[in-house]
C-alpha cells in the first residue's frame, strides 16, 4: 500500500481510494466532536427564534421534520464517505456519481452557503458577547479562528472539544433553569396546533431549523484527514446527528414549556428569555457566554470545513489552482483557509443574520439533495441503507427549500445560477470529460 492510502478496498465494493493530501490523525471521537461542534449551538441559539415566528409551537414538528430530512442525507452522505473517502464531501460525490457539472453545483453551493453560515456565527458570537460591538467582535472572532485552524487539524479538533464541552454545559444549565425556575408550563406545549402560518409556517420552521442539522457535513469534508475513514466517517456521522438531535429536542421542549412560542419569536436571544422569565433569571449571563461560545464553536468547524472544500474544487481547477496550496508542515490548505475567512469578513460587514441564515439553508439543502442524487447511483454492494432512503432525502430538501422565506429562495437561486453560468463558460473555454 503507498504511504497515506486510506486502506484497502472496503467491503462495501468502492475502489481504492486515491493517496490522502492531507494528514491522518483524526479518529471516530474526534470526527463526532467536529460534527458536534458544527451542529451544537447553531440552531439553539439562532434559529429557535425566527422558526417559533414561522410556526409557534409547532416549531417542534419543524424541529422533527429537519430532523427526518438531515437523517435521510446522513445515511446518503455516510454511504458515499465510504465510497469516496476525500475532501471535498459531495463536491466530490456528485462529480463521481453524477459527472462534474453536478459536483461543481454542489461545491459551489456549500462554500457560498457555509460562508453565510460562517457570517452567521460570527454575528450571533458578537451579538450575544457585545450587541454594540457585533461587527467588530465578529471580524475578531473569524481571524482567531482562521489562526487556529491554520495551526493545524489536531489543535482544531482540540479546541473544538473545549468548546463543545462548554456549550452542552450551557445548555444543560438552560433545561434546568427553564424547569425548577417555576415558570415552565406544559400547556404550552400545544401539539395539536401548527402555528399562525400553518402547515407552510411549520416546513419555513424546518427549513430554518435544517440550517442546525448540517454540522454533519463537516465530518464528510474532513475525509482525507481521518483514519480508516471508511468505517470512521459512517459512525461519525450518525452519532453527531443523533447526539444533537436529543440535545435539540430536550431544549426545545423546555423553552416552550419555560416561555411560550411568542415570547421566543419576539427575542433575538430566545434562551436568554427563556432562562429570564423564571426564579432562575440571575443565570441568563452564563447562558449569554454559553452562546457565544457556541458560535466560536460552530465558526471553528464551519471555517475547517469550507477551507477544505475549497481545496478540493482548486486542486480540480474549478477554482484558481493557487488555492490548492498545502502547508508543508501543518498538512492544512492554509491558502483556501485565509481566503474564505477574507470572504466571511466581507460578508460580516454588509449581512444580517437572519437573512444569512435563510440563505445558507436554501444553498445546503441544494447541495444536500445532489447528495441524495448520487447516493442513488450507488451499486447494491455499496449500500449500508435501503435505497429508499435517498429520494426521501430528495423530496425532503426539494420541500423544505421553496418553503423558506421568499427573499432567501431568489438570493440562494441567483448564486447557484452565477455558479452555473462561471461552470458553462469555463467548460466552453477548456472543455474536459465529465467524471
Amino acid at each position: 500500500m503507498r504511504s497515506g492510502d486510506a486502506g484497502p478496498r472496503g467491503p462495501q465494493g468502492g475502489e481504492e481510494p486515491a493517496p490522502s493530501r492531507l494528514a491522518r490523525r483524526l479518529r471516530t471521537g474526534d470526527a463526532v466532536v467536529v460534527g458536534l461542534g458544527a451542529m451544537l449551538g447553531a440552531g439553539v441559539f439562532a434559529a429557535f427564534g425566527p422558526a417559533a415566528g414561522a410556526a409557534g409551537t409547532g416549531l417542534l414538528w419543524g424541529l422533527a421534520l429537519a430532523a427526518l430530512v438531515a437523517g435521510a442525507n446522513a445515511t446518503s452522505s455516510a454511504q458515499l464517505a465510504a465510497v469516496h473517502p476525500e475532501s471535498g464531501g459531495t463536491y466530490v460525490y456528485g462529480r463521481r456519481q453524477l459527472g462534474r457539472g453536478w459536483g461543481v453545483l454542489a461545491g459551489w453551493a456549500f462554500v457560498t452557503g457555509k460562508t453565510a453560515s460562517c457570517a452567521a456565527m460570527a454575528l450571533t458570537f458578537g451579538a450575544y458577547a457585545a450587541p454594540s460591538l457585533t461587527r467588530p467582535l465578529a471580524v475578531l472572532a473569524v481571524a482567531g479562528v482562521a489562526g487556529l485552524n491554520l495551526g493545524g487539524i489536531s489543535r482544531t479538533a482540540r479546541a473544538t472539544r473545549v468548546l463543545v464541552t462548554v456549550v452542552v454545559g450551557v445548555l444543560a444549565l438552560v433545561v434546568v433553569a427553564c424547569w425548577w425556575g417555576g415558570s415552565a408550563d406544559l400547556g404550552r406545549l400545544d401539539l395539536a396546533s401548527v402555528g399562525p402560518g400553518g402547515i407552510g409556517g411549520v416546513l419555513q420552521a424546518a427549513g430554518l431549523l435544517f440550517f442546525a442539522f448540517a454540522g454533519y457535513a463537516r465530518i464528510a469534508t474532513l475525509g482525507e484527514e481521518v483514519v480508516d475513514p471508511v468505517r470512521t466517517i459512517p459512525r461519525a456521522i450518525l452519532l453527531a446527528l443523533g447526539l444533537t438531535l436529543v440535545v435539540y429536542g430536550a431544549v426545545g421542549v423546555s423553552a416552550l414549556a419555560a416561555a411560550g412560542a411568542q415570547v421566543l419569536a419576539g427575542s433575538s436571544a430566545p434562551l436568554v428569555a427563556a432562562v429570564s422569565v423564571g426564579e432562575l433569571a440571575g443565570w441568563a449571563p452564563a447562558v449569554r457566554l454559553g452562546a457565544a461560545v457556541a458560535s466560536l464553536s460552530v465558526l471553528l468547524a464551519l471555517v475547517a470545513g469550507v477551507g477544505r472544500t475549497t481545496f478540493a474544487m482548486a486542486a480540480d481547477r474549478e477554482l484558481p489552482l493557487w488555492l490548492a496550496a498545502v502547508h508543508p508542515r501543518t498538512r492544512v490548505p492554509a491558502r483556501a483557509e485565509l481566503v474564505v475567512a477574507a470572504v466571511v469578513v466581507a460578508v460580516v460587514l454588509v449581512a444580517d443574520v437572519r437573512g444569512a441564515i435563510g440563505f445558507s439553508a436554501f444553498n445546503v439543502l441544494v447541495y444536500y439533495a445532489i447528495a441524495n442524487v448520487s447516493a442513488f447511483t450507488l451499486s447494491p454492494e455499496q449500500r449500508r441503507w435501503r435505497r429508499w432512503w435517498a429520494p426521501v432525502g430528495v423530496a425532503g430538501c426539494l420541500v423544505l427549500a421553496v418553503s423558506l422565506p421568499l427573499g432567501s429562495i431568489l438570493a440562494g437561486a441567483a448564486v447557484l445560477g452565477v455558479g452555473a453560468l462561471g461552470y458553462g463558460i469555463r467548460r466552453r473555454a477548456s472543455p474536459r470529460a465529465d467524471g
